[in-house]
């Protein structure tokens, strides 16, 4: 097995040094300081408070560390406070620091344990002496007011834009790494607040656009998507400029943005990345933080990818020293390994008032860290690609049927989810060969954006025996939103647009026609045969075919649902199609015109959720990678490794499931089949979080595993030869 190496590459932003997994140390050359970035698995941030330097016990930290075999810190350094004795005019050092260098002695004790080192800074607020000094680095608000912060009025908010990060911040980039020479700095909140109104933005979008500054954020409006433009590339110079500094101090470390606003430009530049997706909030499930890093997988690749988990509530009115429920932060952090981000807590502030978190961190982290081996990735296995698009989200919307647009991808993610079915997702601006040669099956949840190119490039991949399924308006506008005359995708859909949305539709219903005689018409209605219709979809696109097809599913249009005794059909049947299918030539093409995916996420029907999952395997036409039966509600993913395969089993199965916190976990079983690559020996079978030998039955290339109990988080590895 070749071991993966960092290259020196070229991109927008300087060079960088980025996982590949072909290379191997034999043919390349690479400095060997740049192999930490691959190496730390588990790790943990301390973000201090202004009040810990002589407060807090870092010896008691760092014995936490150990315990939990933490092999990487993130460590709060500086920006709107200083945690060691900078010697930068108007950087703040905190007021409890004295004589003492807080930041410095925890970083000697972690590297001695040999952690690597990322430090943590904030440039979003600053003090009053700032202010006096330089009150033009202050973001002002659109009626030309200085901006207070919003959770501490002695605060200031900075200009993201201007003089403090590109002249102040890089001063205390560079004395951070001359004094703790960390593996890099990791900024937080770096990328401002709203729109600025000070003189910086002022006069810089005025000579960028020759336009004034938008009065209000409206993603369609032509001057705010202009400063969208504007500020996405103000981010990268400022991203640019970090970068470099930090650089020149230390050729291996890098800058690492906290979010970045375009996640293409995320994978490019980025050698390893911190996802900030802490804890639920609101009403989402837990899968979102799998979603999250899914997204960022489908740009950065292998690339390390750290998931940054909060211990405590992570609400509107933000309680930074609660703790969450056991059950609930397994889970979150079991969704994040699973889909292939490395665990990071983070504890705001040195001292601990509770510690109920502290034993559930340390039975993830050491669970993990006997594993490791089997977490070290090389590929993921699915062969089912979700798209979405970042594109669509900036340049769609605007009409009623528009509206909570995200809706179309979260249904369809909970769609698989509940299928048990292994898919990443995909970004919709890397839709080349390459990028989609791992896939059979690729899911377009209303991607109502496309270029004529990716439209493209989405009809050769169905050429090459790939399949499409697509809903609602995907490729009805181009990659600015403008709308055109029929779908981008119209040959390939089999259908055009017939010049006009439906909806809101009430009480109306699809009408499913069984075909004993027809195998596709039972797949595509297996789960449904006892009952002739189902509730419709909320909006559909009205379209006319311009192929033949099947009609296994068809429009009960809209009748009256008051008074009482006017609700009964006028119409009993028709021949329109909401379900479109065809062969196309080794691949298959599923379009389904109504926003059925939006409306199974907003109203959750079993029926709607049993459809969605029969097109989806009609068009994958072949085997799962992993089959699993049993009950409850599991999110299966298959990884590769250098000398094994595992599978990934999420248990989800919880009254809780779509608001938070988990009580309690509730395991459940399952019968596990398992399609082992071809020319692969299986030499043995583990359950590793219950450190078990399971029964298993292997014959030709399938492996049937029985696993009788999954709490939170169960992997089944499987030894290759």
């Amino acid at each position: 097995m070749n071991r993966r190496v960092f290259i020196k590459t070229t991109g927008v932003i300087g060079g960088a040094y980025v996982l590949t997994g072909s290379a191997t140390a034999a043919n390349l050359q690479a400095p060997a300081e740049s192999y930490w970035l691959d190496g730390p698995m588990r790790w943990a941030q301390l973000a201090f408070v202004e009040r810990d330097p002589g407060h807090y016990d870092p010896d008691f930290w760092l014995s936490y560390f150990k315990r939990i075999h933490a092999d990487g810190a993130l460590l709060s350094a500086g920006g709107v406070v200083a945690f060691y004795p900078t010697q930068i005019p108007l950087h703040h050092r905190s007021d409890f620091l004295g004589n003492s260098d807080t930041l410095g002695y925890l970083v000697e004790g972690c590297k001695k344990q040999g952690m690597k080192i990322m430090l943590r800074t904030d440039p979003h607020a600053a003090r009053q002496n700032v202010y006096d000094a330089h009150p033009d680095w202050i973001a002002v608000t659109s009626d030309g007011q200085k901006r207070r912060h919003w959770a501490n009025s002695d605060l200031w908010v900075t200009c993201a834009l201007g003089p403090y990060n590109f002249e102040f911040m890089p001063q205390v980039n560079k004395e951070i790494m001359e004094r703790f020479q960390p593996e890099g700095i990791f900024s937080n909140r770096w990328h401002g607040h709203d729109i600025c109104y000070c003189e910086h933005c002022q006069r810089n979008f005025k000579t960028y656009s020759n336009l004034e500054l938008p009065q209000k954020a409206d993603k369609l409006d032509a001057t705010y998507r202009k400063w969208a433009d504007w500020r996405m590339k103000r981010l990268r110079e400022v991203w640019a400029l970090w970068d470099s500094g930090i650089r020149q101090q230390r050729s291996a470390s890098r800058f690492i943005p906290n979010g970045f606003p375009d996640k293409i430009v995320t994978g490019k530049e980025a050698d390893l990345f911190f996802a900030d997706q802490q804890a639920r909030r609101g009403l989402i499930p837990p899968w979102i933080n799998g979603k999250g890093a899914k997204e960022l997988r489908a740009t950065l690749g292998l690339k390390p990818l750290i998931g940054i988990f909060s211990v405590g509530i992570e609400e509107e009115f933000r309680w930074k020293d609660s703790v969450q429920s056991d059950a609930e932060i397994r889970t979150w952090v079991a969704e994040g390994i699973a889909n292939g981000m490395r665990p990071c807590f983070v504890k705001f502030g040195g001292d601990i008032y509770d510690k109920r978190w502290m034993d559930s961190v340390a039975h993830v982290y050491e669970q993990h860290h006997k594993n490791e081996k089997y977490l070290r990735n090389t590929a993921s296995m699915a062969r089912v690609g979700l798209v979405y698009s970042e594109q669509t989200d900036r340049n769609y919307g605007g009409k009623p049927w528009q509206q909570k647009s995200a809706d179309h991808l979260d249904g369809m993610y909970h769609a698989l989810v509940e299928s048990r079915i292994p898919f990443d997702m995909v970004n919709d601006r890397l839709l080349t060969p390459d990028d989609l040669k791992s896939f059979k099956l690729l899911i377009l949840p209303n991607i109502a954006a496309l270029s004529d190119d990716q439209c493209k490039q989405l009809q050769a991949f169905v050429d090459k025996g790939g399949s499409l399924v697509a809903t609602f308006e995907t490729s009805l506008y181009d990659e600015e939103g403008k709308q055109r005359n029929d779908f981008g995708l119209a040959n390939l859909l089999g259908v055009s647009y017939d010049q006009k949305v439906e909806g809101p539709m009430r009480n109306s219903y699809l009408q499913l026609r069984p075909d004993a005689q027809n195998s596709q018409t039972q797949l595509i209605l297996k789960g449904l045969d006892d009952t002739p219709r189902i509730i419709n979809s909320v909006y559909k696109v009205n379209v006319k075919p311009t192929a033949t097809f099947p009609s296994p599913v068809t429009l009960i249009p809209t009748y009256p649902d008051l008074p009482m005794e006017d609700v009964y059909p006028r119409v009993s049947t028709t021949d329109t199609r909401e379900l479109y299918l065809r062969q196309v030539g080794k691949g298959r093409v599923a379009y389904i015109p109504g926003d059925l995916d939006r409306s199974f996420w907003q109203l959750l029907s079993v029926d709607h959720g049993q459809l969605l999952s029969n097109v989806i395997n009609w068009a994958l036409d072949e085997e799962s990678v992993a089959n699993v039966t049993g009950p409850g509600v599991i999110d299966v993913n298959v990884w590769r490794q250098a000398k094994s395969m595992t599978v990934h089993l999420v248990n989800l199965t919880n009254p809780m499931m779509m608001k938070g916190p988990f009580r309690e976990l509730i395991p459940v079983e399952a019968q596990v089949i398992i399609n082992v690559p071809a020319g692969a020996k299986v030499t043995g079978v583990k359950l590793l979080m219950s450190d078990q030998k399971p029964k298993f039955e292997s014959k030709g290339r399938k492996v049937t595993v029985s696993v009788p109990r999954i709490l939170d988080h169960e992997i089944i590895a499987l030894d290759l030869a």
